[in-house]
């Protein structure tokens, strides 16, 4: 019998919006499938949608891929389809090698006070859309049940998802939480509508601050009034804990959980 590990064969799926030329296309392909042809874990699905923003020079790339069971997402901009595409190829390179370092070491790889790297790439993410704030409007509302899981295990979706954020419930406490990257030191952070347990305080940053009240409508000044790329609040009509985020298209995006 030979040692010698099989390639596997990885159909990457293509979907184009704008005028992508069909070169893009199989460049695309062969760039995202020469990632994860060297993946030990099967690969159960690949999809790439390319899209040439009108009337603006970015192009966008954008990878779903479903390895063994587990999504992972990257997501970057360019002025050029073939520099998206290249860009793609390496931030979704870096998803996957994070996702299983933390995935084999657990989140804190690092000490508690050393500074972490920036993620990979985040300097190619998609701009965001100029829209007036007062022409701004909550245009997508996305409800589902949340993950009962452990910080450490939300660390690892954010990280695969490429997302600013990722909410879940908290396995310990039952308290609707979020995590994130902190910008200015790289390293998780934690809100949650209850009290973390103590000693997830040497893992992450936890956040001292309460939790606002809020309703959506509430959420919405707050986020134009700090600036922030997205808000965790407790929404006063469910008593649940859910997000409001900045979308590319210069719009907000409400997340909020199943009851």
């Amino acid at each position: 019998m030979s040692g010698l590990k099989t390639r596997q064969e990885v159909d990457v799926q293509v979907r184009t919006r704008g005028r992508v030329p069909h070169s893009a296309a199989e460049y695309a392909q062969e760039k995202v499938a020469a990632v994860l042809v060297h993946l030990s874990e099967p690969v159960l699905a690949a999809r790439v949608k390319l899209t040439q923003v009108a009337g603006t020079p970015e192009a966008t790339a954008q990878a779903m891929v479903d390895v063994n069971g587990r999504p992972v997402r990257a997501h970057v901009a360019a002025t050029t389809l073939f520099e998206a595409v290249d860009l793609l190829q390496d931030r979704l390179r870096a998803r996957l090698a994070r996702v299983r370092r933390h995935a084999s070491r657990g989140s804190d790889r690092h000490g508690p006070d050393e500074p972490r790297p920036a993620p990979a790439g985040d300097a190619h993410r998609p701009r965001r859309r100029h829209v007036p704030a007062e022409e701004r409007g909550v245009v997508r509302r996305k409800t589902f049940f949340l993950a009962r899981q452990t910080p450490e295990d939300a660390v690892i979706d954010l990280e695969a998802m490429d997302h600013g954020f990722w909410l879940f419930t908290d396995l310990a406490t039952g308290h609707d939480s979020v995590v994130y990257r902190d910008p200015r030191t790289g390293r998780p952070r934690m809100a949650s509508l209850g009290t973390p347990r103590p000693e997830r305080a040497g893992e992450f940053t936890v956040s001292a601050a309460p939790v606002p009240a809020s309703t959506v409508a509430g959420a919405v000044q707050r986020l134009r009034l700090t600036g922030l790329p997205f808000v965790f609040f407790r929404d006063t009509a469910t008593g649940r804990g859910s997000v409001l985020y900045h979308r590319y298209d210069g719009h907000y995006g409400l997340i909020t959980p199943a009851p």
